[in-house]
């Protein structure tokens, strides 16, 4: 039996040891798309700051603690012959120590803090407003100043402010930019603010953080982050789509023009980012030939997969609203695909993902 008990005692040390380095190596590893730990943006930078701050903070508390454990360990391990230790209950020194220590270390952490909860509360002077609004499963965005519309792909340029005033069209939804900014919550009928100013450019991802339906995890979206001019490029491209781009001498994309119409997807779905028509509970597909992602951030946009999602979109997002009418041939599919990927009106983006 003894012998049975330390077999178990070693197997369950090197299980722990096993598990420790297996968790150490998934910290060291790299490329975690929404990691918190490399901000992009002065609005995670001062939360991250806060954050290292307290990691500081509770690193050094534990050193020390941990420190006079080993010594006391050490230098006062009882012996058999060893006299009855001197009680030291109720010593108001010791009392004293153990609660200004704590009350201190509080104060360090929470004046920070504060700082930042005012500093990040604060409404930004002269910011490019962007209106968000969430729908089950998918984000819309609207660009009051030069009125245009996009779906799940929020551009912004670098080094301005853009203040995001969010909205929900159903339930509660939670906006989270993990490398620009921080979580909120978005409601109906009520508006939430929050604000961001990019520093790089790139292609970060980002995420709704609040359980909203059976496909809240594939809710997610892109913050395309680019230079002025190249932002400027693409607000002219948007502005100028009133209608889709035609296809004339494409037989196979003429043909998906008329499925896209035959097949009720324009009932959903607008190509009109300038003024596009109200009522339509689908996203808005201008420049989507050129997007980099489709379903909401689920899937790459690529041929083959714009195909799967067309013919099966319940096989992917089930619960979605996008319901076709009538199966979908691959015929059709392929069609359908390269209408939409005609449907550029922006050139094909050249900024670098800082953040792949």
């Amino acid at each position: 039996m003894r012998f049975r008990s330390i077999a178990t005692g070693r197997l369950l040390w090197w299980s722990s040891l096993l598990t420790l380095l297996v968790l150490v190596a998934a910290g060291c590893a790299e490329n975690y798309p929404q990691t918190t730990l490399e901000p992009r943006g002065d609005f995670a930078r001062m939360v991250d700051d806060v954050f290292m701050t307290t990691v500081r903070w509770a690193i050094l508390v534990f050193v020390l603690v941990e420190g006079a454990l080993v010594v006391a360990i050490i230098k006062f391990r009882g012996k058999p012959d060893d006299p009855e230790p001197k009680q030291i209950h109720g010593s108001s020194v010791l009392e004293v120590v153990w609660t200004v220590i704590p009350a201190v270390i509080l104060v360090m952490v929470a004046i920070p803090t504060i700082k930042v909860i005012f500093e990040t509360a604060k409404e930004p002077a002269n910011a490019l407003v962007v209106e968000v609004i969430g729908h089950q499963w998918w984000w819309e965005f609207r660009y009051p100043e030069y009125g245009i519309t996009t779906a799940n792909e929020l551009y912004v340029p670098v080094d301005r402010t853009i203040d995001l005033r969010m909205v929900s069209d159903d339930v509660i939804h939670s906006f989270w930019v993990p490398q620009f900014a921080a979580k909120r919550d978005v409601f109906p009928n009520r508006e939430t603010r929050m604000w961001f100013n990019a520093e790089v450019t790139g292609e970060f991802p980002g995420q709704c953080a609040e359980f909203c339906g059976i496909q809240h995890g594939r809710m997610g979206f892109r913050v395309v982050s680019v230079e002025a001019a190249d932002f400027d490029r693409w607000v002219a491209g948007m502005s100028a789509a009133t209608e889709p781009v035609p296809v004339e001498g494409d037989s196979v994309a003429l043909a998906g023009q008329q499925l896209f119409l035959t097949k009720a997807c324009i009932g959903c779905h607008s190509f009109n980012a300038a003024d596009p028509p109200p009522g339509q509970i689908g996203p808005n597909l201008a420049n989507i030939g050129n997007r980099t992602m489709i379903a909401a951030g689920m899937l790459q946009n690529t041929d083959e997969n714009m195909a799967r999602w067309i013919r099966d979109p319940q096989g992917y997002k089930e619960g979605s609203l996008m319901v076709m009418a009538g199966e979908i041939t691959e015929a059709e599919s392929a069609a359908l695909v390269a209408y939409l990927r005609a449907q550029q009106v922006v050139a094909p983006s050249t900024v670098a993902a800082d953040n792949q």
